[in-house]
């Protein structure tokens, strides 16, 4: 058997070739949109992608299943048990309970395991050859190391009403009849890893074992007691900012995301295309650092620094309904990884890349010091924090607005009165301010964030 891990540090996801080298045929569970990995692995190894699947209706990025398949020609398979509201619509085998896939000499049990949606599976992996006990459990969002999934994104970022509870009821039952009738010995390998917002306390690392987590899970004493009740307590309270653009992803992931087909370079625009394009409506995304875009931010221009962040970031701020997007990168290979991480959360509609911002206009964004806030008496100031930063301590008088959800609510903001933005050390909000001024408002950012205001009340107190 080969077994290989993919992860996208920025969403923190996991995605996984599972191949039997006798045969050459293997299946990839959850992969993302930028489906080269894939293929070139299984060439490596003499594999032929033949099957592929999912764990779920994914919310936090989109899923490259469907551009595999096309791409391979390989069966598609995908959960079916999730009700009329969570069944895919594009073409594809269901799976259900208890069906096993055959890959070559390897067996791929389906488990039912909701909780963290109504048509949640997981995949219990055999290898016949070494033996008839279960090897590896691949759990999608079900069971991570240390937490499980959260059951409430569809009240948060799907339009559901309560279905938190529902969920949290079937997450328990998934627990106590599902994973804790596995040996000790399995292999638990989750869809992921620290840093997802589809958990509240993931770990670092990236497998456990059933028995750790029957051993030191903080969720295995609630469900060892029979207790429903504090299960759900503990783990609707705390949980992260659900993005707003979850919503948007479980749409097209349930409908089955565009199909990229052969993709064309990316060509480099000229000044006076940049300006033309720009005046247009298209979207400039400035990837340099943000101290450079502060420096000199172009018009038009949302800043999303080349980094760990870049897909999180670009879904947070960055809507399809534009004409287009433009990459200023460093050069043309730089933009084409650019634009395939943008795929990562459905931006499709890259028109170029320019390697400077000649032919648009810029000004200097500089923020400004914690001393010369009360120069700016008057000034709606905007924390972008999330629900948590926010409430564990923010700036007098500070209204609250996520950067996740920022731009949804753009409308709610006022054109007339300068905004004054921040986050806890300054990096969400340069981006989040560059987007507004992008839409014409006027902003000014706190430099150093709460952090330094922390620092400046502090001393101003001893």
């Amino acid at each position: 058997m080969l077994f290989e891990r993919f992860y996208n540090a920025d969403l923190a996801q996991a995605s996984y070739l599972i191949g039997c080298q006798k045969t050459g045929e293997s299946l990839v569970i959850d992969p993302v949109r930028d489906v080269q990995p894939y293929l070139d692995r299984a060439a490596q190894s003499g594999l032929r992608v033949t099957h592929v699947t999912e764990t779920h209706i994914h919310a936090d990025y989109l899923s490259g299943s469907r551009e595999l398949a096309a791409r391979t020609g390989a069966r598609l398979l995908l959960p079916a048990q999730g009700g009329p509201d969570w069944t895919y619509d594009l073409p594809a085998d269901p799976l259900r309970h208890g069906q096993t896939i055959t890959i070559g000499n390897l067996r791929v049990e389906v488990r039912h395991t909701p909780g963290h949606t109504p048509e949640s599976v997981s995949f219990l992996v055999t290898d016949p050859p070494r033996g008839d006990q279960p090897a590896l459990y691949l759990t999608g969002d079900f069971v991570f190391v240390g937490d499980v999934g959260r059951p409430d994104l569809l009240d948060e970022a799907a339009g559901g009403v309560d279905t938190r509870f529902t969920g949290a009821r079937q997450m328990f039952a998934s627990l106590r009849d599902e994973f804790l009738t596995l040996p000790d010995g399995v292999q638990v390998w989750p869809g992921h890893g620290a840093g997802s917002a589809c958990g509240k306390a993931l770990g670092t690392v990236p497998t456990t074992t059933v028995g750790y987590e029957r051993a030191l899970a903080w969720w295995a004493p609630y469900v060892a007691d029979g207790d429903e009740a504090g299960f759900t307590a503990q783990l609707l309270s705390g949980q992260p900012d659900a993005p707003q653009y979850y919503g948007r992803m479980k749409r097209h992931n349930r409908a089955g995301p565009p199909l990229l087909g052969d993709v064309t370079p990316l060509p480099h625009l000229s000044p006076a295309d940049l300006n033309a394009q720009v005046t247009a409506g298209h979207v400039l995304i400035d990837s340099r650092p943000k101290e450079e875009h502060h420096a000199g931010a172009p018009r038009g221009s949302v800043n999303l620094p080349d980094g760990r962040t870049f897909e999180t970031w670009a879904g947070w701020l960055l809507r399809p309904d534009v004409p287009g997007f433009i990459l200023l990168a460093r050069d043309a290979a730089h933009a084409e990884t650019l634009r395939r991480r943008l795929w990562m959360v459905g931006l499709d509609h890259v028109t170029g890349f320019v390697t400077a911002a000649d032919g648009l206009s810029s000004a200097p964004a500089r923020p400004f010091p914690v001393a010369e806030l009360p120069q700016h008496a008057g000034a709606l100031i905007l924390d972008v924090r999330s629900r948590a930063e926010h409430a564990a301590g923010a700036v007098p008088g500070a209204q609250h607005l996520p950067a996740s959800r920022l731009a949804g609510h753009l409308g709610q903001l006022p054109h007339d009165q300068e905004i004054v933005v921040y986050c806890q050390g300054g990096a969400r909000s340069a981006a989040a301010a560059s987007l507004l001024r992008a839409h014409g408002l006027r902003v000014s950012e706190l430099a150093g964030g709460f952090d330094a205001y922390q620092r400046e009340h502090s001393a101003r107190t001893v």
